[in-house]
């Protein structure tokens, strides 16, 4: 497994600078003790769903009988749709309802760190999608050790984020927001054509030869 795929995918995917207008819309009435317990609780879930996922996503979908090249076909086709959501400036897994319904949370005082910040704008599918396709490719203990200490990375790096989400609007501006959301969407683009094409190789080996030949 190329160790370092999985990160630049979640730090992609989760994108928290992309999250932040979100983040201060949702938490502007919130005191500055709301607004800690918010981050620390967003960005711990962020980092327990990315941490479960790799330790028990193989296992959840060999129960339902299904194959991981078909798994990684439909996970990559789900991360090129985040990827285009991204192109287009929005956060790969938000919804309008998603925030409509954190904006109805915040305003009758209701706790938005699990819902919907953590989950699904953090986290969500695509989220879950890449870290059971890269943990089927680890081959040691370790390795499926550093996916999940890549939950920790991520909690970190959201929790530092959110807390400095007031500077980052000052200095980035949406504008400068939009442009590093578009950004990472193009790298995850990139990430996803290669596990669609992995998958889709697994599927249909045929493909491979042509591609030799």
């Amino acid at each position: 497994m190329d160790i370092y795929k999985p990160l630049v995918a979640l730090l992609a995917i989760v994108n928290p600078v992309g999250v932040v207008p979100f983040f201060i819309h949702f938490t502007s009435s919130f005191t500055r003790e709301q607004r800690r317990k918010t981050i620390l609780v967003s960005a711990s879930t962020a980092g327990i769903v990315i941490a479960l996922s790799a330790l028990f996503g193989l296992k959840i979908i060999e129960f339902f009988g299904i194959s991981l090249a078909s798994f990684q076909v439909g996970g990559g086709c789900l991360l090129l749709i985040s990827s285009l959501q991204m192109l287009n400036a929005q956060p790969a897994e938000a919804r309008k309802e998603d925030v409509s319904e954190g904006s109805s949370k915040a305003d009758a005082g209701a706790s938005i760190a699990v819902v919907p910040l953590a989950i699904p704008l953090l986290t969500g599918p695509a989220t879950i999608s890449t870290m059971v396709i890269y943990a089927d490719k680890t081959r040691v203990w370790w390795e499926l050790a550093v996916l999940c200490g890549y939950g920790v990375v991520v909690a970190a790096v959201t929790f530092v984020t959110f807390s400095a989400s007031s500077k980052i609007a000052k200095v980035l501006g949406q504008t400068g927001i939009n442009i590093m959301t578009r950004l990472m969407g193009l790298i995850l683009a990139a990430l996803a054509v290669e596990l669609l094409a992995d998958g889709l190789i697994k599927l249909f080996p045929v493909l491979a030869a042509r591609t030799v030949g």
